[in-house]
């Protein structure tokens, strides 16, 4: 099928649910034209329709945009296209819906859990709970549902164990965050109009239980964060409530998709999945970057412009809004040579991952990083011959690049 400019509207779910390679078809012709284009807002229930957004889809674009937050600022949202109310905010807005100096503020206290040599000290409970979830899964046999046997399993477990959140609470946060992340996928929100309230109670739902854990103390990232004293400074209730969700739903989403992602390439990729047990040890870090380059498990963030600037040709005006979609700049034949195919040995780059460059690249990236890693080498250790089968069974959502289900054998 040959996609005209027509036929492309990022505001319409429907797009969304078109086959991969019109998507990839649609953003390769965007990426050519000489100017971004404005789309309209998609409608949603809980926010009033905007004046519409650019769509950055190129690889520099995005590099520049992610360097000026000056310019292109995350004050005002970065993971909704409208802009919020209150409401929203409370439970929501965490520090990367924030601009300097209070970001900077902020980051300089939590980011002293997530440094290599912090990642470094979970190597071991990572590896023991790879090591069991593969244990599980040769127990169970084949014809799992891989999201939901694996994927899942590592990162939940990792980020509530360094947030102290004891495994009575797994499901919950699991749901919770399901929902948060969900684009209003009818899996996980079966009654749209009720969306804004199953927002709010996912969040509130999150937000008590960091109450309750900084209140019990003990040896954890929660304690931490709340004795963390930086030049005078330390995170108030609303500001450790709103990371902690921002961790737990981050932490878990994107590195289980990723996870996801990665099982489904090898298995459309064969040649690559025996290059890479040709030297495991050798090739799985440049795996791990080209399955989060090609998987770009958040498919974009949102800027709005504090003054008129120019841009690559473009002028954008105050307070326009920008998406930065980092699943089409790590497509773009500018940067990647033929980026649609699966290469475990690439050295173009950088991908954008995790991000551009600046100020707001994923905190999490060390540890995601491990975990893919990890988990990687425990399945082609243990099970080489695991693939999956079918399609994969992809979240409806233009935010997350997400799979909900993946059968495997093996």
């Amino acid at each position: 099928m040959t996609v005209s400019l027509a036929d492309i509207d990022l505001s319409d779910i429907t797009f969304w649910e078109r086959p991969m390679a019109e998507r990839e078809e649609a953003f390769a012709l965007l990426r050519a034209q000489p100017a971004p284009i404005l789309f309209p807002e998609p409608p949603v229930a809980y926010a009033a329709p905007g004046p519409g957004f650019y769509a950055l889809v190129r690889h520099a674009d995005i590099v520049e945009a992610s360097r000026r937050p000056d310019v292109f600022s995350s004050g005002r949202g970065t993971t909704s296209i409208q802009d919020l109310g209150a409401d929203f905010g409370e439970y929501f807005g965490s520090m990367i819906n924030m601009d300097d100096p209070r970001h900077a503020r902020l980051r300089r206290i939590v980011s002293r859990a997530f440094t290599p040599k912090m990642i470094k000290q979970f190597e071991a409970d990572v590896q023991v709970e790879a090591t069991r979830i593969v244990d599980d899964l040769i127990a169970k046999g084949s014809g799992c549902d891989f999201v939901t046997e694996v994927a899942v399993k590592l990162p939940l477990k990792i980020i509530c164990d360094m947030m102290g959140v004891g495994s009575e609470h797994y499901q919950m946060v699991l749901d919770a965050s399901n929902i948060i992340l969900s684009g209003g996928d009818p899996e996980f929100i079966a009654d749209i109009s009720r969306a804004a309230e199953l927002l709010l109670g996912a969040g509130q739902r999150l937000q008590d239980l960091v109450v309750s854990l900084a209140a019990e103390g003990g040896d954890n990232l929660i304690t931490s964060l709340t004795s963390a004293n930086i030049d005078g400074e330390k995170l108030t209730a609303q500001e450790l409530g709103s990371f902690f969700i921002l961790l737990v739903v981050a932490g878990n989403e994107t590195t289980r998709n990723a996870i996801s992602h990665g099982l489904h390439l090898f298995t459309e990729n064969p040649g690559q999945r025996a290059l890479l047990l040709e030297d495991l040890e050798g090739r799985l870090p440049g795996a791990v970057e080209e399955i989060v380059r090609l998987a770009s498990p958040v498919a974009w963030m949102r800027r709005s412009l504090t003054q008129d600037h120019e841009m690559n040709g473009h002028l954008y005006r105050e307070g326009d809004k920008v998406l930065l979609y980092y699943w089409a700049a790590n497509r773009d034949e500018a940067v990647f040579s033929d980026p649609y195919r699966f290469d475990i040995q690439r050295v173009e780059g950088p991908h954008l991952g995790f991000g551009g460059p600046g100020p707001h690249f994923c905190l999490g990236a060390h540890l995601a990083r491990r975990e893919i890693t990890v988990m990687f080498r425990e399945l082609f250790t243990r099970i080489p011959e695991i693939r999956s089968v079918g399609e994969p069974d992809r979240l409806r959502s233009s935010f997350i690049n997400g799979i909900k289900h993946l059968n495997c054998d093996f």
